[in-house]
């Protein structure tokens, strides 16, 4: 309990104060704060935070995130592990007799609590009213089905108001599951999201999107792109490591309207590589740190990360096959956990709302797999970077990069540290970083020499 309230003064003494309420950038591409300043989502899946963490519990890993530079946490209000029948960490269950109209107090008090507490940090909580089994368990999912269209909004209406005044919530529709067809889940879920934008202010107060299962090719776009709730677009992407992920969000970066687009889930660290440990393994840093540049610089606007072991919050040592390989609080310092912000810090360190996908600089065109060479640069062009994700030697075309002289660095995502890269004078030639093979993932940073930018992932007031 000491060390509870030492966490707990810590973070409101020292903590960098309220989160600026988001909106959607004017380009239609990026999520920009109040004040105009690009926010870059760096995300966790915490999905059982509300429902089995008591709120020391919920301190502890929230200061540990916010330490670790994440700045959104997405989390359930009925949560999936039987989250409607197996009461909290308090011995509370979330509605009275799973009636969605009759919400119960005291468990949604503690909702506020960790939602406060997130604030208190600057930090968003991405926030899901409820898992998807309460609308489709015909997969999985303990359920019970308690959402039609009707009931999907009264439920959202009345979460929509009790958070009606909080800046640091983003809401996401959805829950893991797709729409069936023949159906009415489309309209249960556009129901839920119409009501909760509604009771929030209208379709200008509300940050929203919807959380799907792996889709091809795209995710929320697939039934949602049109709606005037949807405000971006998101991806699962999936739990196996042999997947071009970067294709996904590309095919929602081309649809019109435009809206920004994020992998919401991937690949998690320590996780069972297609759900199948004793064939496959458990997944590693590389395939995870692959995965998320490949998203950033095919256009998306930042990256969920998510560890096996920690969403479920379980304190046990394993679970059988599949399971978590550790206790929550031991896996929140894995390399993954540390290695995002680097991702975050490189991208915030150059001009970020005029950032653009631009495949055509890279003359030779690898494999999807595992060697898939992958550019983004700034539109006007003040600066690329290239992503070579097993340091494969790669022919360049840097003629978009303004200036007959360029300066280079090579990045370490694994460290955020950069080094001077030697590039020739020609705009087209070959690249070779400075190791290579599995696990030597390498960004090359070209600046025009006009630039007074920083050190790459060095970011300044």
């Amino acid at each position: 309990m000491l060390r509870f309230y030492i966490l707990l003064c810590l973070m409101l003494m020292t903590g960098p104060g309220h989160a600026q309420k988001l909106r959607v950038s004017e380009n239609n591409r990026f999520l920009v704060q109040e004040d105009g300043q690009p926010f870059f989502w760096a995300g966790d899946t915490a999905w059982e935070l509300f429902h089995r963490c008591t709120r020391e519990d919920a301190i502890y890993y929230l200061s540990e995130r916010a330490r670790q530079g994440f700045n959104v946490i997405q989390a359930v209000a009925l949560a999936e592990m039987d989250g409607l029948n197996e009461p909290n960490s308090y011995g509370v269950r979330p509605l009275l007799e799973n009636d969605p109209g009759r919400p119960n107090e005291v468990y949604f008090e503690h909702v506020d609590y960790i939602i406060n507490a997130a604030d208190s940090l600057g930090m968003y909580i991405a926030l899901l009213p409820t898992w998807g089994d309460k609308v489709n368990k015909s997969t999985w999912g303990k359920g019970p089905e308690i959402f039609s269209p009707a009931t999907a909004s009264e439920f959202g209406k009345w979460i929509g108001e009790r958070y009606r005044e909080y800046d640091n919530i983003i809401w996401i529709i959805g829950g893991d599951r797709n729409p069936r067809e023949g159906s009415s889940d489309i309209e249960t879920w556009n129901a839920m999201a119409e009501a909760i934008a509604k009771a929030t202010g209208g379709y200008d107060a509300s940050l929203m999107s919807f959380h799907p299962q792996p889709k091809e090719p795209g995710g929320s776009s697939t039934w949602f792109h049109r709606e005037p709730w949807l405000d971006f677009n998101m991806h699962q992407t999936g739990h196996c490591p042999d997947r071009g992920t970067h294709t996904h969000i590309t095919h929602d970066y081309q649809l019109s309207p435009v809206k920004p687009v994020m992998d919401g889930e991937p690949l998690y660290e320590d996780h069972p590589n297609c759900f199948n440990a004793e064939d496959l393994g458990y997944s590693i840093p590389e395939n995870i740190r692959r995965i998320m540049y490949w998203n950033v610089f095919a256009g998306a606007f930042g990256q969920t990360y998510g560890c096996h072991d920690v969403w479920q919050m379980y304190d046990v040592e394993r679970e059988p096959v599949n399971g978590p390989l550790r206790p929550w609080k031991q896996a929140l310092d894995l390399p993954m956990a540390r290695q995002l912000k680097h991702l975050k810090n490189l991208m915030l360190s150059r001009p970020f709302l005029t950032r653009i996908p631009d495949q055509a600089m890279v003359v030779d065109q690898h494999q999807d797999w595992k060697d898939h060479v992958i550019a983004t640069r700034d539109e006007n062009g003040s600066y690329a970077m290239i992503y070579f994700p097993t340091g494969k030697e790669t022919q360049l075309d840097l003629s978009n990069i303004d200036g007959a002289y360029l300066k280079g660095y090579w990045y370490d995502p694994r460290t955020g540290n950069s080094f001077p890269a030697s590039l020739g004078k020609s705009a087209i030639s070959r690249i070779s970083p400075p190791t290579s093979g599995q696990g030597q993932d390498w960004v090359l940073v070209v600046d025009t020499t006009s630039s007074t930018f920083t050190v790459p992932g060095v970011i300044t007031d």
